[in-house]
């Protein structure tokens, strides 16, 4: 076993790259050192990443699970997108004090606002236990080797929290060859510092989303606070803002075409190395099911949003969640289609099947298995994206379906409250967070829709036996749509699981006769049932057997191309990417420059406008060109956003853009569209990631949000 996995190893870390792609590991990132030098970067290896000493790593954060801040100044300052605190700013907005339209600056530190629900982890180490986990799991496979690797992990977790000091996960890497323990700091005090109005905040909207060029000004600040000790702690008014081991200085210097870029962030997931079967799947079934869905829900939310601020407030942080990867999804199987996606995987698959017929044997049939696998998924590729995109849409479905382990645990005969403690606990976590975002007109429409929607696009003989037995059978078939809003009516009006007192009245004594006359449980447990006891086991099997081949196809491929430095794909962890600023071509007769400015910002202006309306202050500063020390030296302009070739993805949100001595030069926020198969298939010539200059945000804190006392808090160099 450990000479198997020294080979495995050695195999990750033979140098030949191109410095563009890759989404790297910091803790073994000194095998790309000499290509970063090459390029222009003037720090050691230590200053990336060090587990003894301070470094670029202790100045990166999660910012509440799902994108990246960086620690800006020495008193626990953070800078991520304004898309990444829309949630927290939305959350602490009201109609009379709307702060994301309006803009928020803190100009003294009690004005900062605390913002509930939110963390950050800073990462304190990662460490291989490869070996470990793999002789405990021995030669498990599907079921037996999730729960022996669950058995191992938690261990191990345990030992690396020291009873809770830290936050300790143990992942997989390249497809379940790799195995490393990450460990982390959880701070939770967590308070608003600063937004633009979200005109410029979003400037742009779902027109400009995914697209260069952008003039969007996506940034808000944060500040980390700790206890007296500098150690996490919940929220308190005695708590003191957190003293880093690491922040990042701010360069004003500007970038040009060709410098030297780096982006450190927790990328959230990427495919890399799926195969053209599973690619297949992706443009012709679920794909096109994801963006029908979210089509739908989107356009009701927006009706309901645009007639009511209030509404607004409530519903815009998940409307932007929907919103982002609706288009994502359009794009993404634009480009797959675009760039031959499915084409180029094939003919990989055929060199790896004619190298491992002629060398490694033990691969041969690898891929045929593969196809047979996505052939038999194929029937039920639809029905599993529309019960999670669909049917779990509407608030009450989601609460509805958490109950259905309560009931399953009633039927067997427990009574108990120890016994059925845990799933109460289900159902009112599922309550809480299913009526964060509510709106009870725009939630009757969705539910209408989605029901609706379930029935015309799934197949007949996959329907749960709620729409003959109850809908139809009550209300005709004759007119379908009729029938589902009288349906939706009566549902909402005789249910109490959207009643807070009634629910939480039934959940301190369960009945599971009182349960099964609320027509709201009834319907989502004929979905979950049906999908439970007609469904579950082939997803399940298809995921198994698929984690096995593709476990055993990424071990192929190292060993097909040995020679060459791999990354793993994209988990949530942090990673280096590091390229150049460049521009791009991205069809004939075009050439897109490496930045934009704020000239291009005022040509899109339209004066009341959703997605390019614009603050007065903002025009009046842009008429008098009061741009300060923030305007470029060569053309005297405010330089908005800029390009570069880094490899990043969904997670990467709010993640600095570095340069080669260590300065921070912007804010990754985005990518391009002629590159949305990225996350499936990089491609050097149009991968493009967009950035906001970091001199656009300097002089919008100081400029228009009149926050000097945020300027000066940070390490700017001219």
């Amino acid at each position: 076993m450990k000479k198997l996995l020294l080979s495995f190893i050695a195999a990750c870390t033979l140098i030949s790259v191109r410095a563009d792609e890759g989404m790297w590991l910091p803790y073994l990132i000194g095998k790309n050192y000499e290509e970063m030098k090459r390029l222009g970067l003037k720090l050691t290896k230590e200053d990336l990443y060090s587990i003894n000493n301070s470094s670029l790593k202790d100045a990166i954060v999660q910012f509440n699970g799902g994108c990246t801040a960086e620690v800006i100044s020495d008193e626990g300052l953070l800078l991520t997108n304004h898309h990444c605190g829309y949630g927290a700013i939305a959350g602490l907005s009201t109609v009379e004090k709307n702060y994301l339209d309006n803009g928020f600056w803190a100009k003294k530190k009690t004005e900062e606002l605390p913002a509930p629900n939110m963390n950050v982890i800073f990462l304190e180490r990662m460490v291989d236990v490869t070996e470990e986990v793999m002789e405990f799991v021995g030669n498990a496979t599907g079921e037996a080797y999730t729960k022996k690797f669950n058995e191992i992990a938690k261990k191990i977790e345990k030992k690396a929290s020291k009873n809770g000091k830290y936050v300790a996960n143990v992942k997989e890497f390249f497809n379940g060859n790799q195995i490393i323990l990450l460990v982390y700091k959880k701070f939770t005090d967590i308070r608003l510092v600063g937004t633009p109005p979200r005109s410029l905040g979003k400037y742009g909207g779902d027109t400009d989303n995914w697209m260069w060029p952008r003039h969007t000004a996506d940034f808000s600040m944060f500040r980390i606070y700790a206890g007296a000790d500098n150690e996490p702690a919940p929220y308190s008014a005695t708590n003191v803002p957190y003293t880093p081991k690491k922040s990042l200085p701010v360069s004003i210097k500007g970038v040009q075409e060709g410098d030297y870029a780096m982006v450190m962030g927790y990328p959230g997931r990427t495919n890399r190395y799926e195969v053209a079967a599973g690619v297949s799947q992706a443009i012709n079934e679920v794909n096109p099911s994801i963006v029908k869905i979210r089509e739908e829900r989107l356009a009701i939310m927006r009706k309901h949003m645009d007639a009511d601020k209030s509404v607004y407030l409530k519903l815009t942080s998940n409307y932007q969640r929907i919103s982002n990867y609706w288009k994502y999804f359009i794009g993404q199987t634009e480009q797959l289609k675009r760039n031959k996606v499915v084409a180029k995987k094939e003919k990989q698959e055929a060199r790896f099947n004619a190298w491992a017929e002629e060398n490694a044997n033990e691969y041969e049939g690898l891929l045929d298995e593969y196809n047979k696998l996505y052939n038999g998924y194929e029937p039920y590729a639809k029905h599993v994206t529309y019960y999670s995109e669909a049917f779990r849409a509407p608030a009450i479905n989601r609460i509805g379906a958490a109950l259905v382990p309560l009931s399953k645990a009633l039927k067997r005969g427990v009574t108990q409250e120890d016994s059925l403690k845990k799933y109460v606990q289900i159902a009112q976590a599922n309550y809480q967070a299913a009526m964060s975002e509510f709106d009870m007109a725009t939630e009757k429409e969705i539910f209408a829709a989605m029901t609706r929607l379930y029935y015309t696009d799934v197949a007949s003989t996959q329907q749960p036996d709620i729409y003959e037995n109850v809908i139809f059978k009550k209300y005709g078939k004759k007119d379908i749509d009729r029938a589902i809003a009288n349906y939706t009516e009566v549902l909402y009006k005789n249910s109490f699981l959207l009643n807070e007192q009634k629910l939480d009245s039934f959940l301190k004594k369960p009945s599971l006769a009182v349960l099964e006359k609320d027509p709201a449980f009834v319907h989502a447990s004929s979905f979950v049932l049906n999908f439970e006891n007609n469904f579950q086991e082939k997803m399940t099997a298809f995921n198994e057997s698929k984690k096995e081949l593709s476990k055993k196809y990424v071990k192929g491929l190292m060993q097909m191309k040995e020679g060459t430095l791999f990354y793993p794909d994209a988990n949530s962890t942090m990673r280096i990417t590091y390229g150049q600023v460049l521009s791009y071509s991205p069809q004939d007769a075009v050439e897109y420059d490496y930045y934009t400015t704020i000239d291009g910002l005022m040509s899109k202006y339209k004066a009341g406008d959703d997605e390019f309306d614009l603050p007065s202050d903002f025009i009046e500063l842009y008429k008098t060109k009061n741009y300060g020390r923030y305007a470029d030296k060569s053309d005297g302009k405010i330089h908005t956003c800029f390009i570069s070739n880094n490899d990043i993805t969904g997670g990467n949100s709010g993640s600095p853009v570095i340069n080669g001595n260590g300065e921070l030069i912007g804010l990754a926020f985005d990518g391009n569209w002629e590159a949305m198969s990225g996350d499936i298939a990089f491609d050097k010539k149009y991968k493009r990631t967009i950035s906001v200059d970091i001199r656009f945000v300097l002089f919008l804190i100081d400029k228009l949000g009149n926050a000097k006392n945020l300027i000066r808090e940070m390490d700017i160099r001219e």
